[in-house]
């Protein structure tokens, strides 16, 4: 039998700290320790709900016409005909007469419970359960399993997570943020997102959405 002792985050006397790195991608003497916010459970259930219901805040109403399937005159013949009772186009000397209109089962007619503006597009979410998602994925952002599963290029880089310091803060020139990149070994990551830039399946390239 194999025993594991994983010793409990509540009960450990320090947080585990991180290297600084300078503004020329070297390592520094100095180190911080890790916030303990990167201590919190990883819980993807939460953060996937939460992330869903908060998804819903951002759509549009939409509804089909109120009219759609409704613009021609129609009428039951009602019983005793050996036909059905839906209502039914009326006149004569066209394809048209006599065919079955309004139900969703006709053709040309409107469909099943159309849909309406004043639905519930919205959804609450709890603020407690807004700031645990919001911990939980800080956390989850400090493994580095768990970063490279998203699809990210962290093998170059050499902490998870990395700290730069303060300085950086003052590059003016976007070679120098490039350059910084290279030598922290998270260039990569940025290639990976350059490459990704693929032309839009559909309409969408119509409508200013060219590119995804």
């Amino acid at each position: 039998f194999f025993f594991c002792f994983v010793p409990c985050p509540h009960t450990m006397a320090s947080r585990p700290t991180v290297t600084v790195y300078g503004a020329d991608g070297a390592a520094g003497s100095s180190s911080v320790a890790l916030p303990g916010v990167f201590l919190a459970p990883v819980r993807p259930d939460v953060v996937h709900q939460v992330t869903v219901a908060l998804s819903k805040n951002k759509r549009q109403p939409y509804s089909v016409n109120k009219y759609a399937g409704k613009s021609c005159a129609a009428s039951s013949w009602g019983t005793g005909r050996a036909v059905s009772r839906i209502p039914r186009v009326q006149g004569g000397g066209t394809h048209r007469s006599g065919q079955g209109a309004y139900g969703n089962m006709c053709r040309g007619g409107r469909m099943f419970a159309p849909t309406k503006t004043w639905r519930k597009w919205h959804a609450k979410i709890n603020v407690t359960q807004k700031r645990y998602a919001a911990c939980s994925a800080i956390a989850a952002s400090g493994v580095t399993p768990l970063v490279m599963a998203r699809g990210h290029r962290v093998e170059d880089t050499p902490e998870c997570p990395l700290v730069v310091d303060a300085s950086v803060e003052s590059t003016a020139k976007t070679q120098k943020a490039v350059d910084l990149l290279r030598k922290i070994g998270a260039h990569a990551d940025v290639d990976k997102v350059v490459a990704s830039r693929t032309m839009r399946a559909g309409k969408g390239k119509m409508r200013n959405r060219r590119f995804v």
